[in-house]
């Protein structure tokens, strides 16, 4: 048996720092992962370039049931902690667009690597494919049933994550041990995540993207409207827009069967200011086709829905009068797209829900039910925005797991 001071389940973003974090400090570490490597999540965020954090950090960013439990991790706890720590280990970071951090060299693999290398430096035990079956505490100690046999802590960190991505090791485990060890579950729901649609137009228009605003209905209420790109699928809809709003869409898709979404083809233009477009464009003269006509304006896929959608009755440009004007204005500033679901936790970068954070100290991130055990990262019912704000909560988490983890 592998008796260790500390063990850590999860090698991923919070469990790499706090083991790091932890070691520093003089304590012994054992850190567990069930994959084959470490950090595979990070390895492909940000389209492999990994958004590690963000320069502007707000609680309004995150999303919990307890909103005070984010203050008080946070508090000394922003951007600049995170970009200290990660230039101590020879991480360069730069800035992109709207406040994201990404290492400088532009690879998520040289967060990894980095990470990996320190964490062997500073003498933590990394057990790769190393799959935990079942916990459970006698006295003080903590007994762990594992794919390579029995090991023993006194301290330790679930640092698992959530469900989302099952194809890069995600899974529900850490939240069945927590709550064999006696903590709440929030439910959880997929986030930052494709909606999938029954409507039968938008397969005709998979693969149109545009600069879109996305507004969400549920049961007639208006809930979130996000503007970005719009991307439809054979499946549904997708683009950065959809991933925004999609964590509003999934809980509410738990209690009805379907959301709406209204979607604005052309934002950037006011209502009258298209119309006042759409009438100049006009040619009494012109023969010209309805649906040639609108590709002056519009992806052609999008032309027969945006014609069915009005009920516009013009066949040709010449036909058109101001009544057929407003009736394709409104679609194309309102297009309806019925949600029937999300893409589930395999296409979702992260998921909503999990450990009650009111049983968790915010500044140890030790339970507050079992001495001996702490959490860090996804595990908790705290989710962010997209745009590395999930990071920063899993950095900061797994530091302050770490600070306490020691001898």
């Amino acid at each position: 048996m592998n008796n260790k001071p500390m063990i850590i389940i999860g090698a991923g973003a919070s469990g790499l720092i706090a083991a790091v974090t932890s070691a520093r400090a003089g304590q012994r570490v054992l850190l567990l992962e069930q994959n084959s490597k470490i950090g595979k999540k990070i390895l492909v965020s940000g389209n492999g370039q990994c958004n590690i954090d963000n320069r502007d950090i707000s609680t309004n960013r995150f999303h919990s049931q307890n909103p005070d439990f984010i203050k008080a991790v946070f508090k000394d706890y922003g951007f600049d902690t995170v970009k200290k720590f990660f230039t101590s280990i020879g991480l360069e970071l730069t800035e992109g667009k709207d406040g994201k951090m990404f290492p400088m060299s532009l690879q998520a693999g040289s967060v990894v690597e980095l990470l990996e290398y320190e964490a062997k430096r500073v003498g933590v035990e990394i057990v790769c494919d190393c799959t935990v079956t079942s916990i459970r505490k006698d006295a003080d100690i903590f007994v762990l049933e594992t794919s390579q046999g029995t090991k023993m802590c006194r301290k330790l960190l679930l640092a698992s994550g959530s469900a989302a991505a099952p194809q890069l090791g995600g899974s529900s485990s850490g939240y069945a041990f927590a709550a064999r060890l006696g903590h709440t579950l929030i439910p959880h729901h997929p986030s930052l995540v494709q909606l999938c649609s029954e409507d039968t137009w938008v397969k005709a228009c998979a693969g149109v993207k545009v600069a879109g605003l996305a507004q969400l209905y549920a049961n007639g209420e208006y809930i979130i409207e996000k503007k970005g790109d719009l991307l439809f699928t054979n499946y549904g809809i997708s683009g950065l827009a959809i991933l925004d709003l999609s964590r509003e869409a999934s809980t509410r898709l738990s209690h009805f069967d379907y959301c709406e979404l209204s979607l604005d083809l052309i934002p950037n233009l006011s209502k009258e200011k298209l119309t006042s477009l759409l009438l100049g464009r006009i040619r009494k003269e012109s023969e010209k086709p309805l649906a040639l006509w609108l590709q002056g304006i519009l992806n052609k896929k999008l032309v027969p829905v945006i014609i069915e959608q009005s009920k516009c009755r013009a066949k040709t440009e010449q036909e058109l009068g101001r009544k057929d004007i407003n009736k394709l204005v409104h679609s194309i500033k309102k297009l309806k797209l019925n949600i029937s679901d999300t893409r589930g936790f395999r296409g979702a970068e992260v998921s909503t829900g999990g450990i009650d954070t009111s049983e968790v100290n915010p500044h140890t991130m030790e339970s507050k039910l079992t001495s001996g055990l702490f959490f860090a990262g996804e595990i908790l019912d705290v989710d962010g925005d997209r745009g590395g704000f999930n990071f920063h909560f899993a950095w900061v988490t797994g530091m302050r797991a770490g600070k306490l983890g020691r001898k």
